[in-house]
């Protein structure tokens, strides 16, 4: 492969990448598809219909990567989930804080960026705590504290710690026969859960689980098979290209918004380049501004107390260095990295629920307290 030969695909991966982000959005505004609305439904409602759709989602995830591992297309190792270090403690904490921030923030990393999208400043506001946060996090102070602290704790494993390389080291067995297997199970167990309820079974939980579902495995796909180059041109080493991490890459939003704080504040630095997380962030942002606009649902809206803004800014800055710490947000840990069926993953999507439950908890307190 030439150079020239290699900036054309690259160009490819990225366009391919932001159209995604574009799709992403668009359904996403359409659905109303939102992680912490959905387990804040379930927690002050009872109302399992988004939780569903983030299920099916998760499902259809989890079976279309590991369909991919099972032809041989692509190895949950070649990803940043999916290695045999175990960091546990940092899955955990940087999720608790990621969890407890987006219900301070009314909303995800992905979210903020949908309603940015649709005219709300307040999600600007998040956005922007979240991009200094992040990479503060990813390379300022926050990250010599980070690697001197929880990075420290961690585990190795003689395989990739996605669960099918974990057992086929254990049964000796194959681990695309394994990601078959499991991801199959797995993935068919929580999409079938998610359409069980005749309730549930309605065009828009279908169109926000599968169709965000499936496309965090073309993401995956764009990344992994259509932007993976055996040689490099100048290195002479395999390499994913238009990647952050130069690793294989799916939908991811925190360290997404941190690298295009980082594009935008130092365009003219040569060095600096559109990667997939850059494109898919303002993608995404884009996507649902289009489709607020087309659908006149834009909306300018503002912070009305200082409390709001307050609770906006602390969000921001634990969803920023919860996101980072934690390896990803709801849709990088919560659907990407769940694909692969990683620990770290299971782990990192436990502890957001538990920080979002604790932090709505909490809310409800507080409101209870107040109105007694």
């Amino acid at each position: 492969m030439t150079d020239t030969d290699l900036a054309g695909l690259t160009r490819l991966v990225l366009w391919a990448s932001f159209a995604l982000a574009l799709l992403f959005g668009a359904i996403a505004q359409h659905t109303r598809f939102c992680t912490m609305g959905a387990v804040a439904d379930v927690v002050n409602m009872g109302d399992w219909s988004r939780m569903r759709m983030w299920m099916l989602a998760m499902g259809t995830a989890i079976v279309g990567f590991n369909a991919l591992v099972f032809f041989g297309l692509v190895e949950a190792s070649n990803s940043i989930y999916a290695g045999p270090r175990v960091a546990w403690l940092s899955a955990i904490v940087g999720g608790l804080l990621f969890g407890v921030g987006m219900v301070l923030a009314s909303g995800c990393a992905s979210k903020s960026l949908l309603r940015a999208g649709s005219g709300n400043l307040k999600a600007v506001v998040v956005i922007l705590v979240v991009a200094f946060a992040g990479f503060a996090t990813l390379k300022g102070i926050g990250a010599v504290a980070r690697v001197l602290t929880v990075d420290t704790v961690f585990f190795e494993l003689a395989s990739g710690q996605d669960l099918p390389s974990v057992l086929g080291h254990y049964l000796g067995m194959k681990t695309p026969v394994l990601a078959g297997v499991l991801g199959m199970a797995v993935g068919g167990a929580l999409a079938l859960f998610a359409v069980s309820s005749r309730e549930a079974r309605t065009g828009e939980l279908l169109l926000g689980g599968l169709g965000i579902g499936a496309l965090v495995v073309v993401a995956w796909w764009v990344s992994g098979v259509l932007g993976f180059v055996p040689e490099h041109p100048q290195t002479l080493e395999a390499t994913y290209i238009g990647t952050t991490t130069r690793r294989m890459e799916s939908l991811s939003f925190v360290s997404a918004i941190a690298y295009t704080s980082d594009y935008l504040l130092f365009f003219s630095d040569a060095s600096k380049a559109l990667t997939i997380g850059i494109v898919s962030a303002l993608g995404l942002l884009i996507g649902s501004a289009v489709y607020s606009l087309a659908t006149r649902s834009f909306r300018w809206e503002g912070f009305r107390t200082v409390d709001d803004l307050r609770n906006h800014l602390i969000g921001g800055v634990l969803m920023g260095v919860g996101g980072v710490t934690a390896l990803g947000c709801t849709i990088g840990q919560g659907l990407s990295g769940l694909s692969t069926l990683s620990i770290s993953s299971l782990l990192a999507l436990a502890a957001i629920v538990a920080g979002a439950v604790a932090a709505l908890k909490y809310q409800a307190y507080r409101l209870e307290k107040t109105s007694s």
